[in-house]
C-alpha cells in the first residue's frame, strides 16, 4: 500500500508542478510552485523505486496519469480545449496503464514459480 501511496504523491506533485507551469505564464510568482512541484515528485519516485516497484510500472502509471490529469485539470483550471478525440486518447492511456500493470503482474508471479520450482 505505502508504494502506491507515494506513486499518488508522485502523481499529484507532478500535476500540480505542471499546472502550475502553465499559471506562471502570467503570474511568475509560481514559478515557485514548478519547482516545488516537481523536485517533490522525482523525491517522491525514488522512494516508489526503493519500494521494490517495477521501473517500468512506476513510469507508464506516473507519466499516463499525469498527462490524462494535467489535460482534464488545464480545461476545467484554464478552460483549455477537451476534445471527444483527447477523451478517447485519455482512454486509450488508461488501457495502456491497466495492460501495463497486468503484465507487471504476471511476470512477478512467474518469477516466483521459478524460484520455487
Amino acid at each position: 500500500m505505502k508504494p502506491w501511496l507515494l506513486l499518488a504523491g508522485a502523481i499529484g506533485s507532478e500535476v500540480t508542478g505542471s499546472l502550475s507551469l502553465k499559471a506562471a505564464t502570467d503570474q511568475p510568482a509560481w514559478y515557485a510552485l514548478v519547482v516545488v512541484g516537481f523536485l517533490t515528485a522525482f523525491t517522491l519516485l525514488a522512494l516508489v523505486l526503493r519500494e521494490g516497484m517495477a521501473l517500468g510500472v512506476v513510469y507508464g502509471i506516473w507519466g499516463a496519469l499525469g498527462v490524462a490529469l494535467t489535460a482534464v485539470l488545464g480545461a476545467v483550471l484554464f478552460g483549455e480545449p477537451l476534445t471527444a478525440l483527447m477523451g478517447a486518447g485519455i482512454m486509450l492511456i488508461m488501457g495502456g496503464v491497466v495492460t501495463i500493470e497486468l503484465g507487471s503482474q504476471r511476470a512477478v508471479a512467474r518469477e516466483q514459480q521459478e524460484v520455487r520450482a
